[in-house]
């Protein structure tokens, strides 16, 4: 099996092919189940929601950032809406400043069709910091037992 075809001369091992192909496949594998694997979550409105279905809609928003997903936040025009879309962006501004505290937007507002469409992900920092305080350190409750049995 050839390690390094460009070194010079070229390095050459010895060695059993289906292990190589097995060793390979194993760090594939390892090096895919690393990785963060962002689901994006679809939330459907109109610009004249009521305010209870506006507040159902929002909840999920707010439960799909919780949970480390991105959301894309649709708002669909039919007939005469068209020529209103002022609604539906205010209503758009208003979702994001809400839940701006959970997520951030990755696209700004954009017009596609009949389609406003934009995608908040969640904030990284925040998210971090809260597992880190929900996960204790390792050595600290042995510290404190010690520091407890010295007193």
């Amino acid at each position: 099996m050839e390690v390094s075809p460009t070194a010079d001369p070229p390095v050459c091992k010895v060695m059993d092919f289906g292990k190589f192909m097995y060793q390979q496949k194993k760090k594939l594998h390892d090096s895919k189940k690393k990785q963060k694997v962002f689901h994006v979550k679809e939330v459907v409105m109109r610009p004249a929601i009521d305010t209870h279905d506006y507040e159902v809609k929002k909840k999920n928003v707010i439960r799909f950032l919780e949970a480390g997903d991105k959301v894309k936040v649709v708002i669909r025009f039919r007939g005469r809406e068209m020529a209103h879309t002022d609604f539906g962006v205010k209503r758009l501004t208003t979702l994001v400043n809400e839940v701006k505290d959970l997520g951030e937007t990755e696209s700004m507002p954009q017009m596609m069709g009949r389609t406003l469409v934009t995608v908040l992900s969640p904030k990284k920092k925040e998210r971090e910091k809260e597992e880190k305080e929900k996960a204790p350190a390792k050595g600290a409750p042995k510290a404190q037992a010690e520091a407890e049995n010295e007193s």
